[in-house]
C-alpha cells in the first residue's frame, strides 16, 4: 500500500458526500438492464426505502454483462438503448447512477449520463481503462479483483490519481478461494481504508459461486445480509447490493441477488449497526 493510514477523504457524489466516517450509503439496483420498466420499478421502491432511512444512495444497473460464464448468456440490450433509459429513469427519480465500463472508448459516452463509472473486478489492473475513466472527472468505483490483495489496490488508485482525479471509491467483492468459491476477508476492508478513500462492500457479488452451474455462475444469496452486517460493523462507507423482484427469474446474477421485498429489513438492520459503529467521531 503506497499510503498508510491516510485520513478519511470525502468524495462528492451528486449532492452528497461519502467517506469511511460518514453515515452508510448504498449503491443498489438491478444487475443488468432487462427493461426500463423494471429499472423504474426497482428504483422507485429503493428511493422510498432510503428516504425513510434518510440514507444517501446511487441507482445501479449494468448496460453490458461482458464477462458472463457462457457466450450464450444474456448481456443486455446495447449501450445506446440502455443509456437512453438510464437518463430518463435518473431524471424521473432524481437520483445519481452508476454503471460499469469495459473498454476505454466507453468512458466519455457513459460519463455523459452516469455519475459514477465502475471498473469491473476482472479489469481493475487495466491501465488504459482506469486512466480513461479518471480523465472523465466522474467518480470512479474500482472493484478489487478476486485475484488481488487489498494492499495492491493502491496501484489501481495511483493510475486514476495520475489523471488528476481523486474522486475514487474502492469496493471489496470477495477473493477467490479454490475453484468456484469466494470469501470476504474483513481485514481487507481495514487495509483498503488506509488509502483514505471510501470503501464499499459488494455484499451480493461476494456471495457468488463462480461457474458453479457450469454454463453460469451460482450464488448463495442467503449469506448476503450476514456479510453486509459484518462490513457495517467494521465501519465502511457503503454497501453495494443487487436486487430484483424475482431473483429466480433475473437474467443475470439471480442466485446472489436479494429479493426486493427483503431489502427493507436488511437496510434497517444495517442502519442501526452503522450508527453504533460510527457514533464516535462522525462529522456533523
Amino acid at each position: 500500500m503506497r499510503e498508510v493510514n491516510a485520513p478519511p477523504r470525502d468524495v462528492v457524489i451528486s449532492s452528497f458526500k461519502v467517506s469511511n466516517r460518514r453515515p452508510l450509503f448504498y449503491l443498489a439496483g438491478t444487475c443488468s438492464f432487462e427493461s426500463e420498466a423494471l429499472l423504474e420499478r426497482v428504483g422507485t421502491a429503493l428511493k422510498a426505502l432510503f428516504k425513510r432511512h434518510k440514507a444517501d444512495w446511487v441507482l445501479k444497473c449494468s448496460f453490458d454483462k461482458a464477462n458472463r460464464s457462457s457466450g450464450d448468456s444474456y448481456r443486455g440490450q446495447g449501450i445506446t438503448k440502455a443509456l437512453e433509459a438510464f437518463a430518463r429513469v435518473k431524471k424521473d427519480l432524481g437520483v445519481p447512477m452508476i454503471t460499469d465500463i469495459h473498454e476505454a472508448a466507453q468512458a466519455d459516452t457513459v460519463a455523459m449520463v452516469c455519475d459514477i463509472l465502475q471498473i469491473p473486478a476482472f479489469l481493475c489492473r487495466q491501465t488504459d481503462l482506469l486512466m480513461a475513466a479518471g480523465r472523465t472527472g466522474r467518480v470512479i468505483n474500482i472493484k478489487k479483483g478476486q485475484f488481488l490483495s487489498p494492499w495492491d489496490i493502491g496501484n489501481a488508485v495511483a493510475k486514476v490519481e495520475s489523471t488528476g482525479n481523486t474522486s475514487i471509491l474502492l469496493t471489496e467483492r470477495g477473493t477467490s478461494f479454490g475453484y468456484g468459491n469466494l470469501v470476504v476477508d474483513m481485514r481487507s476492508l481495514e487495509v483498503m481504508k488506509r488509502t483514505g478513500y471510501p470503501v464499499v462492500l459488494d455484499a451480493t457479488h461476494a456471495c457468488q459461486l463462480p461457474g458453479a452451474l457450469g454454463h453460469a455462475t451460482g450464488g448463495q444469496r442467503e449469506f448476503v445480509p450476514a456479510l453486509a452486517r459484518a462490513a457495517a460493523a467494521v465501519g465502511v462507507a457503503g454497501i453495494f447490493l443487487e436486487t430484483h423482484p424475482n431473483p429466480d427469474k433475473a437474467k443475470s446474477d439471480g442466485p446472489n441477488s436479494i429479493k426486493l421485498s427483503e431489502v427493507p429489513a436488511m437496510v434497517k438492520t444495517l442502519s442501526d449497526i452503522d450508527r453504533i459503529a460510527k457514533q464516535a467521531g462522525r462529522p456533523r
